[in-house]
């Protein structure tokens, strides 16, 4: 019988820290349902983490770690799903050579993201600018049908797509069009002080953001002191961006929608409302945190994760890598 092929997705989270709720709940909890029907390569890009120095070698080293045992305490399974860090597979590096190679460099300081971040800085590295490409390369070497992203890195897959299309004009086709997967519930979670604001860890205000694994006190305690709005009532509005966040969380962390979150609730007060999505999130938290704890003790255990994964990953880039350098005249790849 003849093996179901089965649509790729490449994705990943840069080791930057622990994750957030938004992370958790516009990302990663959606990538731990797509696992069972993709093929999924959910790696963990510590090359893209030089982009925005300065940073700590030692420290990158310990994250990546870290960054893997949340992946596996949020639910992502080795036994189905390819995990690897991007710097231990040969090819990244040398894919995004070859596409830099056919790409207009107006181009990239037209993305955004460079836009943005190297705005009022005193030093911005060619690594930033070249971000997008190391991105599109990480995405081709696996061949993916589908590229998971948020709304602000879709213009990322859209690069990635046009340089898939120039190289298979330019040497034959090769490479599939990505498409990018817009997640649609729940694809934002926004700060607790500044529901007009996403959430995020480089939040000045730190009870704006819960960290997956921080403390259930301080989850509590954060989600008690949210900002809501005036007036009362229980439900989503333009003008109850404090209540329509913590409504969204609620239906994120419970698999709910919205409106049967806003049915459920109404005629609560927003104290009540509160303590409700608080014990919520931290009865969904709780076994995660636990399974954390228990695998960042077992670095062996991590290690043999990480060797598996690129074992895998290293042989279906060994075989697009060779493809591509027979294309653009190298003489063999490996």
């Amino acid at each position: 019988m003849e093996k179901e092929h089965k649509q790729i997705i490449v994705t990943g989270a840069q080791p930057t820290g622990m994750f957030h709720l938004g992370n958790y709940l516009g990302a990663v909890k959606n990538w731990q349902r797509l696992q069972y029907d993709y093929e999924c390569f959910f790696f963990i890009p510590n090359l893209h983490s030089m982009t925005c120095p300065p940073y700590v070698p030692a420290e990158l080293r310990k994250t990546t770690y870290s960054l893997l045992a949340q992946y596996l305490a949020c639910g992502l399974d080795p036994k189905v799903s390819h995990l690897f860090a991007q710097s231990e597979v040969i090819g990244h590096t040398e894919l995004a050579w070859v596409l830099g190679c056919i790409l207009p460099v107006g181009q990239l300081f037209r993305m955004t993201q460079f836009k943005a971040k190297s705005q009022d800085k005193d030093f911005v590295g060619s690594g930033l600018l070249y971000y997008p490409i190391l991105m599109a390369a990480d995405i081709l070497l696996y061949n993916a049908d589908c590229v998971p992203v948020g709304e602000d890195q879709k213009q990322h897959v859209e690069l990635t797509r046009d340089l898939a299309q120039r190289f298979n004009q330019t040497f034959s086709e090769t490479f599939v069009l990505p498409e990018p997967y817009i997640m649609k519930t729940c694809a934002r979670v926004h700060s607790l002080q500044d529901p007009t604001k996403k959430m995020s860890k480089s939040d000045a205000n730190k009870n704006g953001t819960i960290l997956l694994f921080e403390p259930v006190d301080a989850i509590y305690k954060k989600i008690k002191s949210a900002v809501t709005d005036s007036g009362s009532g229980i439900f989503c509005s333009p003008e109850k961006p404090g209540i329509t966040n913590l409504i969204e969380i609620l239906a994120g962390i419970t698999d709910r929608r919205v409106e049967d979150i806003e049915d459920l609730y109404k005629g609560y007060n927003y104290g009540d409302f509160k303590r409700c999505v608080a014990e919520a999130v931290i009865e969904h938290l709780k076994p995660m945190q636990k399974r954390y704890e228990e695998l960042i003790k077992d670095q062996s255990y991590l290690r043999a994760i990480l060797d598996e994964g690129k074992a895998f990953a290293q042989e279906r880039a060994n075989r697009m890598m060779s493809k591509v350098y027979r294309k653009v005249g190298m003489l063999q790849y490996g």
